[in-house]
């Protein structure tokens, strides 16, 4: 991600939005139904002008996109939505065909902002067979994410006094 993140766009900023499954693989080789489906959807549809990169990994994917940011509150294009959609249904899909495993998937959601911190934060888990809608996904991608916690600052210590008045130093 931060390869991506170093291409500047103005106004926005450099979003993962990685759809991942609990435990075992979601890759081509243990998910090519999941993958059919997927690889058709991005070919049949339009995902914009700001049109995201898709990076597998043995995970699931991960979406890499520029979002707009307003108040604090990510704003990710509705083709977007729906690439992050299809891909959950279609692992479901995948599975009553054939694919193998079938552990719940997290939507996971990670940024880096200009000073250069990370965030990462779990916005959503789906279990398998759970219907799923773009609208729940922008809900749970949408509301602000939670910023890296500031680095606790040590505290001072009190300056000490030097020697009491009328003794000398020793």
């Amino acid at each position: 991600m931060a390869d991506f993140a170093g291409v500047p766009s103005a106004g926005k900023v450099p979003l993962s939005v990685k759809v991942r499954v609990v435990s075992g693989c979601f890759h081509r080789e243990h998910s090519p139904q999941a993958y059919k489906l997927i690889d058709e959807f991005v070919q049949s549809h339009d995902l914009g002008r700001d049109r995201p990169r898709i990076e597998e990994h043995e995970s699931g994917p991960e979406i890499l996109l520029f979002a707009a940011a307003a108040a604090g509150v990510l704003n990710i294009s509705a083709a977007t939505m729906n690439l992050i959609t299809a891909i959950v249904r279609a692992r479901t899909e995948g599975i009553r065909k054939g694919d193998r495993p079938s552990d719940p998937l997290e939507i996971i959601v990670r940024r880096i902002d200009s000073g250069g911190s990370y965030a990462e934060e779990t916005v959503l888990r789906v279990p398998f067979g759970q219907e799923i809608d773009a609208g729940k996904i922008a809900a749970a991608i949408s509301r602000p994410i939670v910023p890296p916690p500031e680095p606790a600052r040590p505290r001072k210590k009190k300056a000490e006094a030097g020697p009491k008045a009328g003794k000398k130093p020793a």
